[in-house]
């Protein structure tokens, strides 16, 4: 993809977030891709390229009146929306379409008008995972990070602290889900799940959605919105099975799709001025921080610790609350980039002063797939 030739000049999230029992699934897709249409000034009759996970993508198409010329149902997990952002710019460069909106619906939380089968399983997990147990995401993604903490004596306080960070953060946003402030001691009291995984170290369960909008960046003078660029642009995949991994104290997936995407950009991690990474867990970001190369092998923990990713910290990191207190539906990569688009456009409530360079960077599955997108508010 040519550098900045692309841009999302449309974006928001669905009217509401959290328990929405009377909303089904398709309806918080319609929702949010209509708040998206707003805010860019468009109507479903200029949107010629639609992608989604999760469902469907014909069926939103016929639900919303769109005829498309493009269409992507990559659906490898809550990454999937940042590998669609890399597709649609490329399918956008290539004359495919014009106008692609990324939709986002799931009623996680309620279950009303999700599609019959959930999730993304594959053979190899039912045949060598699922008999012996591992079946859900807490039952997962505690393989791993057991071995990152006996190989780099992360503590359980310090994994916390990622947590008690990030409840900072969200405290800063109206919509966020949990917003009261919460200390280590409230962490590792809170009941535990899955070990080492507390309550308050998983993601929330919501309802809600989210959109994007995407066109040729020589158009953006169309649109009233102010443009965010799509710098570079990453994605990668290990393995369904989160016993395979290579290396269970570092994602392979993280490191190709990391390192791509800041090629595609050319930037290095000094350029850097906000960065999400995708948490379903408290471990997440502490391998994001480490495979994406902001900090060394094992040094994660500490870097939290010392609060270079809260507020006024050096990196600021999550600043939603991300998938801990903002809002995780089930695939929470669209929130992810909803916050990154605010901060490149000045809007969020939690702004960092002066940033012009977020990176967004997802996982999908349990470190199966990832995607990395690196935005910024300046013209390439």
């Amino acid at each position: 993809m040519k550098r900045g030739s692309v841009a999302i000049v449309g974006a928001a999230e669905t009217t509401h977030m959290g328990k929405l029992p009377d909303v089904g699934q398709l309806q918080l897709h319609a929702d949010a891709a209509l708040n998206a249409l707003a805010d860019a000034g468009l109507t479903l009759k200029d949107i010629d390229g639609v992608a989604t996970a999760g469902h469907n993508p014909v069926e939103l198409v016929q639900y919303m009146g769109i005829t498309p010329t493009w269409l992507d149902g990559t659906s490898v997990g809550g990454c999937s929306f940042m590998l669609h952002v890399r597709h649609a710019a490329a399918a956008i460069n290539e004359g495919l379409c014009t106008t692609v909106l990324i939709s986002h619906g799931e009623s996680g939380r309620s279950g009303k008008g999700r599609p019959l089968a959930g999730g993304i399983p594959t053979l190899f997990q039912s045949q060598f995972e699922r008999p012996y147990g591992v079946t859900r995401p807490p039952t997962m993604f505690t393989i791993p990070v057991l071995r990152y903490m006996k190989d780099y004596n992360l503590s359980a306080e310090k994994l916390a602290m990622v947590a008690v960070v990030q409840r900072e953060w969200a405290a800063k946003h109206p919509r966020a889900s949990f917003r009261e402030p919460i200390t280590v001691d409230d962490v590792l009291g809170s009941k535990m799940i899955a070990y080492p995984f507390r309550l308050l170290m998983c993601c929330l369960v919501t309802d809600g959605g989210g959109a994007l909008i995407l066109s040729k960046a020589e158009r953006a003078k169309d649109f009233p919105t102010k443009p965010v660029y799509v710098l570079g642009t990453g994605e990668s995949g290990e393995t369904p099975l989160i016993s395979q991994m290579a290396d269970f104290t570092s994602s392979r997936a993280f490191r190709v799709a990391g390192s791509k995407a800041f090629e595609e950009a050319g930037i290095n991690h000094r350029d850097v001025d906000h960065l999400m990474i995708y948490d379903a867990f408290a471990h997440l970001p502490i391998y994001g921080l480490e495979d994406l190369g902001f900090v060394g092998r094992g040094e994660a923990g500490d870097f939290i610790a010392e609060r270079n990713t809260a507020p006024g910290g050096k990196l600021p990191v999550n600043t939603n609350g991300g998938g801990l207190s903002y809002m995780h539906s089930g695939m929470y990569g669209m929130y992810a980039l909803q916050e990154g688009v605010r901060q490149m456009r000045g809007s969020s409530p939690a702004q960092i002063d002066g940033a012009e360079i977020s990176v967004v960077h997802g996982v999908g599955g349990m470190f199966a797939a990832s995607g990395t997108i690196v935005l910024s508010n300046v013209a390439p």
